[in-house]
């Protein structure tokens, strides 16, 4: 991500911009007035914007910090206006877990100074080896917090704040073999998984069964009238379901008794399978309610969808599925929810 896509992104007032879980940017503007013998002289200002990335398969994440918009009017003190960054990370999740800082944070370098350079700025990486965090898939998280502090010398007075910090999404580190051998990073982001209902979209009837499942719950099997499905706000994310085996192969039998149930024994003929939603791959299937996954029965019976589409659908649907677990990184547990958009 260049700078000055950071800057598009963020626009006149948004204080963070996403593009992916492997390309994030933070920015934050600092403005100063200068004062001589009680009376405002001059002013001047500058962005401070903060360009996170991570190459896809990497465990390293790259933060590109660049200085812009360093401007001034009037009679100023800049060349003595002493900037200096900082970076640090108060908590990892486990607190044990080693993170390797690089790059290099400079010292106070002054506004004028900064000003000359062609591009100023600076570069920090921050990465965790393997083997350091929580079972099952070695999964390490930590609070990444960039600030700067300001310092006006030569005897100038200035308004203004004299530090600030930068929102920054929490980095995560996992050794998921299931999505790549040599494990990877990715920004805590709950990213959203595109089905389209349009004409020529392969996977379009299974849209279209997830996009009923939400808008028209009540005409869906099973019946439910108080079918209420998760996978449209970040407070109920959908989360994937791997390492659980038999957990996946239950959501599937419970999804095809439904068929059967309300499309007979012959439901797939003609080429259809069973499509359901919650995917099979999600905590949230259809054997969610079943006692020897809820002891409590806390979960609400019958909160699936399932119905016959033709397999081409069906298998395009999941081929997008896992292209986007893989993609995206997702991995196993509530640690990692993910949305659904429908278009």
């Amino acid at each position: 991500m260049t700078a000055a896509e950071c800057e598009k992104g963020l626009g006149r007032d948004k204080k963070f911009f996403i593009k992916s879980r492997f390309a994030v940017c933070s920015g934050a503007q600092f403005m100063q007035t200068w004062v001589r013998n009680g009376t405002s002289v001059g002013q001047s200002s500058f962005v401070l914007l903060a360009i996170g990335t991570v190459a896809k398969g990497s465990r390293t994440m790259e933060v590109q910090y660049r200085y812009t918009h360093l401007d001034q009017t009037g009679v100023t003190g800049v060349s003595g206006l002493m900037i200096t960054p900082s970076v640090v990370v108060p908590q990892k999740w486990p607190a044990t877990a080693q993170t390797h800082q690089g790059g290099l944070i400079p010292g106070a370098q002054s506004w004028a100074a900064l000003k000359a350079q062609p591009t100023p700025g600076f570069l920090h990486t921050l990465t965790v080896n393997k083997g350091q965090g929580s079972k099952p898939d070695d999964t390490v998280f930590a609070v990444y917090q960039p600030s700067v502090s300001l310092k006006p010398t030569g005897g100038w007075r200035m308004t203004g704040a004299l530090s600030g910090t930068l929102f920054f999404l929490a980095p995560r580190w996992d050794s998921a073999r299931y999505i790549s051998s040599s494990g990877g990073a990715v920004f805590s982001y709950v990213v959203a998984m595109p089905f389209s209902t349009k004409a020529g979209a392969k996977e379009r009837l299974a849209a279209q069964h997830i996009k009923d499942a939400y808008t028209a719950p009540k005409t869906t099997k099973p019946v439910n009238n108080a079918k209420n499905l998760p996978g449209l706000t970040a407070d109920r994310p959908l989360t994937r379901l791997y390492h659980d085996a038999q957990r996946r192969k239950d959501n599937r039998n419970e999804a095809i008794k439904t068929c059967k149930k309300y499309w007979g024994n012959n439901y797939a003929s003609g080429g259809k399978e069973c499509d359901e939603f919650p995917f099979a791959t999600t905590y949230q299937g259809a054997a969610q309610a079943l006692k020897k996954y809820d002891p409590q029965q806390k979960a609400s019976k019958d909160n699936f969808s399932a119905r016959p589409i033709p397999k081409e659908d069906n298998g395009a649907g999941g081929r997008l599925m896992a292209d986007f677990y893989r993609l995206n990184r997702i991995i196993d547990g509530s640690d990692d929810g993910f949305l659904i958009k429908i278009t």
